[in-house]
């Protein structure tokens, strides 16, 4: 069988109400605009009927079924799919409904115009509260102190499979949607960004906006920074 061109890796824990009607908008928008697109599921450690709802939504689909034995986190399930994934191309949705497919379509397009090897996405509107907003300001800045880079980057965003290296890339948490733009920008890589439409949630809440995990943000950036300078010691020594 060809190789797809692109794959789109969806990954969800727990959405059980949610995955099926994603999965089906997903696959009737890439129907009619991207009919060669293989789907990779990863079900991070779901203890409900997640993956059942997937396996009937993806019947019959050009698809791939992956899942952890427990709940690892959003960028071990970016990686696993990326792993798996056969496109020369690959990008991601989550499986809450918030983004939809379109998004895929305005991530192709800017590829293609600006020549770009990463395009990243942020959103229009977004109603997450003035703590939220405020907090994420706070690590846009911190990124530009430590790492040096401005980052654009909100929600999923396209890249070509070989410049995604899972085993290099250390985070198994959110962190990885930080990391991986950081070292894109950093190496200078051809990158472009697009604006994308934010929904609401089709149901449950959000697992990936606690606390801990925003307040764990600066700890990760300033272990990324002596990491990147381990890595470029050791090209350079």
């Amino acid at each position: 069988m060809t190789s797809p061109d692109l794959s789109v890796v969806v990954f969800a824990y727990d959405e059980e109400a949610n995955i099926g009607p994603v999965l089906h908008e997903l696959r009737t928008w890439l129907a009619e605009h991207e009919p060669s697109t293989e789907i990779v599921f990863v079900d991070d450690g779901s203890s409900d009927g997640t993956s059942a709802e997937a396996a009937n939504a993806l019947s019959g689909s050009l698809h791939q079924r992956l899942r952890h034995a427990t709940n690892r986190g959003i960028g071990a399930a970016l990686k696993t799919g990326v792993r798996a994934a056969r496109g020369a191309w690959v990008t991601f949705l989550p499986a809450d409904g918030q983004i939809a497919p379109d998004a895929i379509g305005a991530l192709r397009a800017a590829a293609r115009e600006h020549h770009a090897d990463v395009v990243f996405s942020t959103y229009d509107h977004r109603d997450d509260g003035v703590h939220r907003k405020i907090l994420s300001a706070g690590v846009r800045g911190l990124i530009f102190l430590v790492h040096g880079v401005r980052m654009r980057s909100d929600g999923p965003y396209l890249f070509r499979r070989a410049l995604f290296d899972p085993d290099a890339l250390k985070p198994d948490t959110f962190f990885l949607n930080f990391e991986f733009p950081i070292r894109m920008l950093g190496a200078s890589v051809p990158t472009a960004v697009v604006t994308i439409e934010c929904r609401p949630r089709r149901s449950g809440r959000s697992k990936s906006t606690g606390l801990k995990r925003i307040y764990g943000v600066a700890q990760d950036l300033l272990e990324l920074r002596i990491r990147r300078m381990k890595e470029s010691l050791q090209r350079n020594g």
